[in-house]
């Protein structure tokens, strides 16, 4: 079912996870481990991430480089497939840019769409570690809304082979996307709502936030979002800290910034333990405001485990 239909047809505030593939050479077992204790909670869809190509140098006999293409984490597509055999529930797998030529991403939503796939998260994704900003693939994307293009295209049936006969059409329902503190490459925010309306006249027709810890901050981008016609549903995606360094880190990380409040109470932690019970607490009152506020879905980032997130979820759903 499409992420659409879930929220036309729900009468109450959804749930839904996101997950990470494991390690290249890691079991599948551990995606289970972690979705096993949130099914209670009867999540609507299970977010994929996809991982792409990285380069690395290693040295070779005669003392030269060579550059070698790695994925760290790779099996998305299968983890999707494994999920909605496994447990019945719609899988979300994300399409980037970076990484894939035109082509590629035509091939790899023929197979999504074999899968009886109804939905995908289509991101522009970050630029490899070795390049200052991204560069997209030769007869790649450079643009996430470009890819909607695509993806709205081949819902049309339209390939990019143009003489192909008697084609069947795709029926991905397509999000992207938003980010309530702005994107960090976004010279402001007005320019960042720019871009987020493009994806949705291109043919976006949902939009999942960055993480963020100040609801304030999510209510403002709605309000802009809906100023500026922008009009389908904004899923917000939600991170409970669980560690002290988490309050330093994610910020650099993510580009966004972590209310005074919660950084005083972590700073107050003695251990990780004791910071990881202020976040489940911080993220349970953020979860209960924003059912309150009306939102359609409430997205969690699970980051590979979930004992957290059901804490959270046991006190809200």
């Amino acid at each position: 079912m499409k992420v659409t239909e879930h929220i036309k047809r729900a009468k109450k505030t959804l749930f839904s996870i996101e997950i990470l593939p494991p390690l290249k050479g890691k079991s599948i077992q551990s995606i289970f481990d972690g979705i096993d204790p949130l099914m209670e909670f009867k999540p609507s869809f299970v977010d994929v991430t996809y991982h792409r190509e990285e380069y690395i140098y290693k040295k070779r006999e005669g003392g030269y480089l060579e550059k070698v293409s790695t994925r760290k984490r790779p099996g998305t597509v299968g983890i999707c497939a494994a999920i909605i055999n496994r447990y019945k529930v719609d899988a979300v797998p994300h399409i980037i840019c970076g990484g894939f030529s035109r082509e590629e991403t035509e091939n790899a939503l023929i197979d999504l769409h074999f899968l009886g796939i109804d939905n995908v998260l289509a991101l522009r994704g970050d630029s490899i570690k070795s390049e200052p900003a991204f560069v997209p693939e030769p007869n790649g994307h450079k643009y996430a809304s470009d890819l909607v293009k695509q993806i709205v295209k081949m819902n049309k049936g339209q390939y990019l082979e143009e003489d192909l006969e008697t084609v069947a059409p795709t029926s991905f329902c397509i999000g992207v996307a938003g980010y309530p503190e702005k994107h960090f490459e976004a010279a402001n925010m007005t320019s960042d709502l720019k871009y987020l309306k493009q994806k949705v006249a291109a043919g976006a027709e949902f939009i999942v936030t960055q993480m963020f810890f100040d609801n304030a901050k999510y209510f403002e981008f709605v309000k802009k979002c809906r100023d500026m016609d922008i009009n389908v549903p904004i899923i917000p995606g939600l991170k409970i800290l669980t560690t002290k360094n988490q309050s330093n880190v994610l910020p650099k990380t993510f580009k966004i910034d972590i209310p005074h409040e919660l950084h005083d109470q972590v700073e107050k932690c003695k251990t990780d333990s004791e910071a990881r019970e202020a976040g489940i607490e911080w993220c349970i009152q953020q979860s209960k405001e924003l059912i309150k506020f009306g939102v359609p879905c409430l997205h969690f980032y699970t980051m590979g485990t979930s004992e957290a997130t059901r804490r959270v979820a046991s006190k809200v759903f």
